[in-house]
């Protein structure tokens, strides 16, 4: 008899696992993963395969955990059909009873015919629901079959109406937004870094202009002692807010915010900050958080110790959030403490072990020894969220339709709150990234982690799920990073080259279900960042779910490769955009900075031909915008004899009305192209060398909306939107699930 390799059995089990053990490279090859990459991998997973003994252990574990035998703490359906259970965990006659949301009860008995899975009755009502079998309760997450979209928030404005009594059912007008940069914003007194009162102002002043969305960069809690990590993709928490972004007057008016910043002698360093045309996030942080703390003493002193209505309210709020939000104070006051020691380390693995776990009796005794240390982080999330619900109070109350599109990012940080407090439910030691491809040879790793597969099947998608509602809490939408992430992510050991990774399945299906059924919840609509390689039938699959896709001018090349698709022919499924964040500005494209850029910090690679790599990336660039302006004036959004302004003269105008005409149900226009900026917020792969996430708008906002060019610029786009030829279809096309 042969005995299998202990390789062969390694393979099998990350395979059964959910690792992809081979995948295609940017040159169609096929590329296997390393044992030895998997077998970290698995480790990571908790499924350890140093040996044949643990390799058999880890796969009886696995197989009992998919086997069927047992059913998973939580189940996905979708409203109306069938629920399939599998006949290894079903006795054909077994009674079941349902216990929907809503306080109805269905009662029934299994039919399972031989070798066939049992079948739950449809059910029609949307929810969390709990099927139970003898002693066992499990929840039912039933979803409708798409997401909340455009259409639906258009029908829910328009029935919100006062002067909708004659139920006009009217489609939807295609629609348009802004994109902003939330710590970019200038208002005057905030400090060097923009705020959730800049955010409301923004969104009041631009629906008064036509706008119905206002797409907003991360607003994820960062980390509070080490201000020096601001990227807003890379936080401590996709659960909570980023405290620094909170304006001292929203909550307790001027005259308080005035006497904090007095009672922490920082006037004269505050209004320098707000000067300059860059953040200087560890100044800016430090100072901000001594501000809100002189606010939070005399909170302390003046209203907590007389029980004013603003302090129930904030206890109320600290009731309501709970153990996970506790959790996150304690992280915070946690990691400041283990940074003021000598030699101290912010990341909470490398901590004494005792405070690793934030069950541990230690944890404990530290949070009960700093009490009011661990209230005041409770105190920073507490006026975050009400800045940011009122952000997006004012957005729907200006007559907006979707108002806030809040963005979550891809991962944490594997040193952050959210990886300590559910350690139990992220992949530990691992960072997502991407394989090496055509533009980048060495892969990419990111630092950031993730919710492990495996975790969300045992654990019911908890953690996912209050994900979703925290980042669902503030906003009327949602834009998923890198939504390519729920079918599956490039993972890489810790310390190992982005080169030894793999790529991990997800449950896409469940995941897409819970995301449409969190969207209803909260009416509120879902776009995924679907940009780059996709697999076939990805989109389609969104497209199914309600998803919208997202579509960049710079990437809708026309179908035979020549030139640029007129706007009739871009995704009329998907939001489209003059750019993004990580992409060049339509000033900064025409001009070539993006490639200046990326040839000042070494980003070129040296050519076969030994030319000079930005003259011939320029020369590129310049047949590009002859194209691209041929676009325009085939569109009839540039005049047909006119040629094509220089390189220092960009056509904002062209392309705002460009991707107006598109005719998708929403498009948004980031705010440097509304103000015809160069530079773009940030620059993939740089660290230093590129500001990346510092710069600031050059106008406080009050200004801004008193500008004329800017004003105008407004107009012509709502103007130009209203013209565009594609209207949605009725909302009422489709009946709004009954959802609790």
């Amino acid at each position: 008899m042969t005995t299998r390799r202990p390789h062969d059995t390694i393979v099998t089990l990350a395979s059964r696992a959910g690792f992809e053990v081979e995948w295609q490279d940017a040159h169609h090859t096929t590329q296997h993963v390393p044992e030895s990459t998997l077998a970290v991998l698995l480790a990571r997973m908790g499924l350890p395969c140093g040996n044949a003994a643990e390799i058999r252990h880890s796969a009886a574990a696995l197989e009992a955990e998919l086997s069927g035998r047992k059913l998973p703490p939580l189940m996905t359906a979708e409203v109306g059909r069938g629920i399939a259970l599998p006949i290894a965990a079903i006795k054909s006659g077994s009674h079941y009873r349902i216990e929907l949301e809503s306080g109805s009860i269905i009662d029934g008995r299994f039919t399972a015919p031989k070798g066939e899975e049992a079948l739950l009755a449809p059910i029609d009502e949307a929810g969390y629901h709990t099927l139970v079998i003898h002693e066992q309760r499990i929840t039912l997450a039933v979803a409708p079959p798409r997401c909340y979209t455009v259409a639906d928030a258009w029908r829910t404005l328009r029935d919100n109406a006062s002067d909708n009594a004659s139920g006009d059912d009217t489609p939807a007008p295609p629609l348009w937004g802004i994109a902003a940069q939330l710590y970019g914003l200038r208002r005057t007194g905030d400090g060097g870094i923009g705020d959730y009162s800049a955010l409301a102002q923004i969104a009041v002043e631009s629906a008064k202009r036509g706008a119905h969305a206002l797409a907003v960069s991360p607003t994820h809690a960062m980390f509070s002692a080490e201000p020096e990590r601001f990227s807003p993709y890379s936080p401590s928490s996709r659960l909570w807010l980023n405290v620094t972004h909170i304006d001292p007057a929203a909550v307790f008016g001027a005259d308080a915010a005035h006497a904090a910043l007095e009672a922490a002698q920082a006037s004269d360093a505050w209004s320098k900050l707000e000067r300059l045309p860059l953040i200087e996030w560890p100044n800016a942080v430090v100072l901000k958080l001594k501000v809100l703390r002189a606010l939070y003493e005399q909170f302390c002193e003046h209203e907590r110790a007389q029980h004013t209505p603003r302090a129930l309210e904030f206890h109320g709020f600290c009731e309501r959030a709970g153990r996970a939000l506790e959790d996150h104070a304690r992280f915070e006051a946690l990691q400041a403490a283990q940074l003021s020691q000598e030699g101290g380390n912010g990341h909470w693995r490398n901590w004494p072990e005792a405070l690793r776990d934030p069950r541990s009796p230690e944890v404990e005794a530290f949070a009960e020894a700093n009490r009011h240390e661990v209230d005041f982080h409770l105190f920073l999330q507490w006026l975050a969220a009400k800045g940011l619900s009122h952000a997006q109070q004012v957005a729907h109350d200006a007559g907006m339709a979707v108002g806030l599109i809040a963005d979550l990012a891809v991962g944490c940080d594997s040193a952050g709150s959210h990886a300590w407090s559910y350690r139990d439910d992220m992949l530990q030691g691992v960072s997502v990234g991407a394989p090496p491809d055509l533009f980048n040879q060495a892969g990419q790793a990111w630092g950031l982690t993730t919710f492990s597969p495996r975790a969300m099947r045992t654990q019911g998608f908890s953690a996912f799920i209050d994900m979703l509602r925290a980042a669902f809490a503030h906003a009327g939408g949602i834009r998923i990073d890198h939504i390519l992430g729920l079918r599956r992510l490039w993972l890489v050991p810790e310390g190992e080259s982005a080169r030894n990774g793999a790529y991990l399945r997800y449950p896409l299906e469940d995941l897409l279900r819970l995301i449409a059924l969190e969207s209803w919840r909260h009416r509120a609509i879902v776009i995924g960042e679907d940009l780059g390689t996709v697999p076939p039938g990805f989109r389609e699959r969104l497209e199914e779910h309600g998803i919208a896709g997202i579509r960049v001018l710079w990437f809708e090349g026309a179908h035979d490769g020549k030139g640029f698709k007129p706007p009739s022919d871009w995704d009329r499924n998907a939001v489209g955009t003059t750019t993004t964040h990580d992409l060049p500005t339509v000033a900064g494209w025409w001009r070539g900075s993006d490639i200046t850029w990326r040839n000042k910090i070494g980003q070129t690679m040296a050519r076969a031909d030994g030319r000079d790599p930005e003259e011939a990336a320029q020369e590129e660039r310049a047949k590009d915008r002859a194209e691209l302006w041929r676009a325009f004036q085939l569109a009839g959004v540039a005049a047909p004899d006119v040629p094509a302004p220089p390189p220092d003269s960009a056509p904002v105008d062209e392309a705002l009305a460009f991707v107006a005409a598109t005719p998708g149900p929403l498009v948004t226009f980031p705010l440097e192209d509304l103000l015809a900026q160069v530079e773009q917020p940030n620059l993939p792969g740089s660290i230093d060398e590129h500001p990346n996430w510092r710069r600031r708008v050059s106008v406080p906002i009050d200004e801004l909306f008193e500008d004329d060019t800017f004003c105008d610029r407004l107009l012509a786009v709502d103007r130009a939107r209203r013209a565009a030829t594609a209207p949605l279809p009725s909302a009422n096309a489709s009946s709004e699930p009954d959802t609790p």
